[in-house]
């Protein structure tokens, strides 16, 4: 005769009553873990399709997919404490006005072009592969209503010049219309 355990208990009504095993214990808990990871996995690769902008550049048109630095905690912060920036993708930072701006590296371990730009989408001038942690200043050179930080290096490998002109995020030019 098989204990009750290795049998299965007997229900009133004389079926077996269902104990879940350590294996349908696990394979549960496993397909919980799995879809959990693939929620996030999802929410963040949307998170990385973020706003586009685009520099259209003798050598063709570049894409960078943006953070947008809006107020002035996310704009001081900026690209601070960041260990790398996959090519294609950037920060802009989004001002009320058109003025000369100044940036620096302070806290920032990798290289950046600093893209400085005005209202009208026009490059004013670009800081090539500026140097980690630096606290020099890098002036705009000129009126900027927005800077565009990118992986150092990116300017050049895909042509970008003074004078080249950038398409904005619709969040970009709503605020510069509801100046």
């Amino acid at each position: 005769m098989q204990s009750s355990e290795a049998a299965g208990a007997r229900t009133a009504a004389g079926g077996l009553r269902c104990r879940p095993s350590v294996r349908s214990i696990r394979r549960a808990g496993s397909a919980l873990v799995l879809s959990f990871a693939l929620v996030t996995l999802a929410a963040c690769s949307k998170a990385a399709q973020g706003p586009v902008v685009t520099v259209h550049a003798a050598s063709g048109d570049a894409p960078v997919t943006v953070e947008l630095a809006l107020n002035h905690e996310e704009q001081a912060r900026g690209l601070m404490y960041r260990t790398e920036l996959a090519e294609g993708s950037g920060m802009l930072f989004v001002f009320d006005n058109e003025a000369e701006r100044t940036f620096w590296m302070s806290n920032t371990p990798i290289p950046l072009d600093i893209i400085y730009i005005r209202g009208d989408g026009t490059i004013v001038s670009i800081a090539s592969n500026t140097t980690p942690y630096s606290e020099k200043q890098i002036p705009s050179r000129g009126a900027a209503r927005y800077v565009l930080e990118v992986p150092g290096g990116w300017a050049a490998r895909h042509g970008v010049k003074s004078g080249d002109k950038l398409t904005l995020p619709d969040v970009a030019r709503s605020r510069q219309a509801g100046d």
